[in-house]
């Protein structure tokens, strides 16, 4: 068996091997939310693995709604509605 083959064989066979332990588990996507109450509204941050991505906001008066970061940049734009999206963007650790 050539050498490049022997070797991609062997990388293929160790990445299929540690796949399961290197995927998150269910628990770690679970948010961490943060609740706050101010005199006409309540607010609940939502963050992932410490990363803000989301803010509830429940007006006294009037429907909620949603300040959503969409890729990870830290602009947040207004979401209607009674649900919030996953995320897209993906955290990286250098």
């Amino acid at each position: 068996m050539p050498r490049r083959t022997l070797t991609a064989l062997l990388l293929g066979l160790a990445l299929v091997a540690t796949g399961p332990a290197l995927a998150q588990s269910s628990a770690d996507l679970e948010p961490d939310i943060t609740i706050r109450q101010e005199e006409d509204r309540t607010i609940r941050e939502y963050r992932i693995n410490g990363e803000l991505y989301a803010i509830e906001i429940r007006p006294s008066r009037g429907p909620a709604y949603y300040l959503v970061d969409h890729d990870g940049d830290g602009n947040f734009e207004r979401q209607e509605g009674d649900r919030i999206a996953v995320p897209q963007w993906i955290l990286r650790t250098f």
